[in-house]
C-alpha cells in the first residue's frame, strides 16, 4: 500500500498572488498594460503575483474595483496578512477582526492608531538584516491592515488608553510626529472611539511594562491579550479575563476624560510646532 504525503500547505500570500494573475491572464492584459491602466509599477504587481509582498489594504480594494471583483481580493488579503505574523498572534487577530468592543492599554502610540510613516519609523529601528527593508515594508502592510476593522461595517465600539509616555517621548520627528499627532486629533473625534491618556501624575501602575487588549464577541465572549517584555500571552480563562478587565477598569479611573484627554493632545501637538 503506498504512502499519502500531505502536499506543503499553501500561503495566504501564494494565493492571493495565483488569484491576482489568474484575473489579470482571464482579462487578457500583461503586467505592462496593468501597470500602466492602474497606476501601480509593473515591477511591484509582478511582485503582488508571485506572492513575494503583501501589498497594503488599498492596493487589494483598487483592484478589486477594476477586476470588478467586489471584495474578492480584499477577502484573500485579509487571510494573507496573517502570514506576517506568529501563531498565537494569528489567533488573537482572528478574534480583534470580529471583536464588537475593543478596550486596549498601550503604553506607545497603538499600532491601531498609526500612521504609515509613524510605523515604518518604529518597525525599522529593529531591523538589522539585508532584507530588512522588505521585512518592515511587510511588517508596515500588516500593520495598517489591522487598521481597517476599525471602519468595517458595523464599525465596532473602541476605547484605547494611551500612557502619557507615547507623548511625551516621540518615536518620531518633524512631519512624522506632526502627522502622527493629527491623526490621534481626528481618532478622538470618531463616532465609535474613545480615546484617554494616562497622565504621569497617576503614578505607578501594573501595566507599565506591556500592553493589555480585551475584545467581546457578539455572543458575549471575551479574551484578553498582553504584551510586553518581549512576550504575548492570549487569555481565554474567564476568571483571568476578568481580572484583566478590572485591572482596565482602574486604569480608566485614572486617566483624563475622553475631552480632557483631546485637549491634552492638543496641548501637545501646539507644543511640537512651537
Amino acid at each position: 500500500m503506498g504512502e499519502t504525503v500531505d502536499a506543503e500547505p499553501v500561503s495566504g500570500r501564494a494565493m492571493l498572488g495565483q488569484t491576482l494573475r489568474v484575473l489579470r491572464e482571464k482579462s487578457g492584459k500583461s503586467l505592462g498594460q496593468l501597470a500602466d491602466e492602474t497606476g501601480y509599477e509593473k515591477s511591484y504587481l509582478s511582485r503582488l503575483e508571485s506572492g513575494e509582498r503583501l501589498s497594503k489594504v488599498t492596493v487589494m480594494e483598487d483592484l478589486d474595483e477594476y477586476y470588478g471583483t467586489g471584495d474578492l481580493l480584499l477577502r484573500h488579503w485579509k487571510a494573507a496578512r496573517l502570514d506576517a505574523f506568529k501563531d498565537q498572534y494569528r489567533e488573537y487577530m482572528a478574534l480583534e477582526a470580529t471583536a464588537r468592543i475593543m478596550w486596549v492599554f498601550s503604553p506607545g502610540v497603538p499600532g491601531l492608531l498609526q500612521t504609515e510613516d509613524f510605523a515604518r519609523g518604529v518597525l525599522s529601528g529593529a531591523q538589522t538584516t539585508a532584507d530588512g527593508d522588505e521585512v518592515v515594508e511587510e511588517q508596515v502592510a500588516a500593520r495598517l491592515g489591522r487598521q481597517y476593522l476599525l471602519r468595517q461595517k458595523p464599525e465596532p465600539e473602541v476605547r484605547i488608553i494611551m500612557d502619557e509616555f507615547a507623548l511625551r517621548r516621540p518615536a518620531a520627528r518633524g512631519k512624522t510626529w506632526d502627522d502622527q499627532l493629527l491623526h490621534l486629533e481626528a481618532a478622538a473625534l470618531w463616532a465609535n472611539m474613545t480615546l484617554q491618556v494616562l497622565p504621569f501624575s497617576a503614578g505607578a501602575h501594573h501595566h507599565m511594562v506591556g500592553s493589555l487588549t480585551l475584545l467581546w464577541q457578539r455572543d458575549g465572549s471575551a479574551v484578553a491579550y498582553k504584551e510586553g517584555n518581549g512576550c504575548s500571552r492570549l487569555i481565554e480563562d474567564p476568571d483571568e479575563v476578568l481580572r484583566q478587565r478590572l485591572s482596565y477598569d482602574r486604569l480608566r479611573d485614572l486617566a483624563l476624560s475622553p475631552s480632557d484627554s483631546l485637549g491634552f493632545i492638543r496641548d501637545v501637538l501646539e507644543e511640537h510646532r512651537s
